[in-house]
């Protein structure tokens, strides 16, 4: 694959696990019953390929909510899978953390760090009924959106369990816009649901090396 060859072994490993396991047509039970097999190595796959988005994520996070008020913020870990970016969150002072993860096998891993407090085990896109509306103060999804996981229809889930004034951060891998049928329309309806009144655009922009060399995307939008 011509995508790859510059990539290291551990990077192509890395990055061909996603398009193996995740593909257009990847039914939600195919992708949980592939993380359940992945869940014990799946920190160590992704990292060897220099996966960063958990790190993008909990700095973004971070830069945009004073010290002195991250003990009081709830936040929702939205695709928490093991608990990485809530591990970076306690790090950071941030003590009041959810995860919201469909997988069995990644919420036994994500529950053994100590950092979370409910564990909501459901996938975004249908409502996602067992999360309460305006609960949150900050929402973050870092490599949650990829083929089979968050349909776009996900953002307005995220905008209801989200405080009016809260934050949405979502990090994801940049080529997903173009390769992911379809995200092709992610920015237009992110862009309709603020034309409705729904959210407003903080920041958008794109950060190197988010993994395997590749350009990560990060999305900014403030709940009204």
């Amino acid at each position: 694959m011509e995508k790859t060859a510059h990539m290291t072994p551990d990077e192509r490993n890395a990055y061909l696990s996603n398009f193996e396991y995740f593909h257009s047509g990847t039914s939600q039970e195919q992708v949980i019953k592939t993380y359940n097999q992945w869940a014990p190595t799946y920190v160590e796959t992704l990292r060897s390929g220099g996966y960063t988005g958990y790190l993008v994520a909990a700095e973004e996070v971070e830069s945009r909510v004073p010290e002195d008020q991250r003990h009081s913020q709830r936040v929702l870990d939205v695709a928490a899978g093991t608990g990485s970016v809530g591990v970076e969150l306690s790090s950071r002072g941030f003590k009041l953390i959810d995860a919201l993860e469909p997988c069995e096998g990644m919420l036994e891993r994500l529950e053994a760090t100590g950092v979370y407090t409910k564990k909501y085990k459901e996938f975004l896109g249908d409502g996602a009924k067992s999360v309460p509306s305006d609960a949150y103060d900050v929402l973050v999804c870092a490599g949650g959106m990829l083929a089979g996981h968050i349909p776009i229809k996900g953002i307005d889930d995220m905008i209801r369990v989200t405080k009016p004034g809260g934050l949405i951060i979502i990090v994801m891998r940049t080529e997903f816009l173009h390769l992911v049928e379809e995200y092709k329309e992610l920015g237009c309806h992110m862009d309709s649901l603020q034309e409705k009144g729904y959210w407003t655009k903080v920041e958008v922009k794109k950060v190197s090396n988010y993994f395997t060399g590749k350009d990560g995307s990060v999305f900014i939008y403030r709940v009204l």
